[in-house]
């Protein structure tokens, strides 16, 4: 009898849902209950580095993957194991892009709650998506999957 096994992670939501309804809930609670943090200055620079620095790495990762003719979507089959680019330096730079990116836009909108809701929302991406992943990976690709595994770190 032939297993029924979907060929992806299964992962919980779409992951960049997961960031924007976290984003969202963070700004509702921000705007009903502020708390001022920051100086508006701090808060801008480090607000606006934290996009570069996501916009970058994103590209970066979604031109690799391109590149590779391998699915963004985890929805959809993995065809190939991406290790170049900045694959090299991290397992899920689009992953690391969107928490940059939400970080930044939390810290230019001052949005303390939003930041306060990272750390759940980092678990949940773990468990719920990373941890999927990896377990289909390691199934589909196997041995390719933890050698590129034991070389390059999970977030950087």
């Amino acid at each position: 009898m032939k297993e029924d096994i979907s060929d992806n992670p299964g992962v919980i939501a779409f992951p960049p849902a997961l960031y924007a309804g976290t984003l969202l809930i963070g700004l509702v609670l921000s705007f009903v209950f502020p708390i001022d943090f920051l100086s508006r200055s701090v808060a801008l620079v480090l607000g606006v580095l934290a996009i570069i620095c996501a916009g970058l790495i994103g590209t970066s990762a979604f031109r690799t993957m391109n590149r590779a003719q391998t699915e963004v979507n985890p929805s959809r089959p993995t065809t190939a194991i991406v290790s170049d680019g900045v694959f090299r330096l991290s397992r899920n730079p689009i992953y690391l892009s969107l928490t940059l990116l939400y970080i930044g836009i939390a810290l230019l909108l001052g949005a303390l709650w939003a930041l306060l809701l990272l750390l759940p929302l980092l678990v949940i991406v773990q468990i719920g998506v990373v941890q999927r992943e990896e377990s289909y990976l390691e199934r589909k690709f196997g041995d390719e999957y933890l050698r590129y595994k034991a070389r390059v770190r999970r977030w950087v």
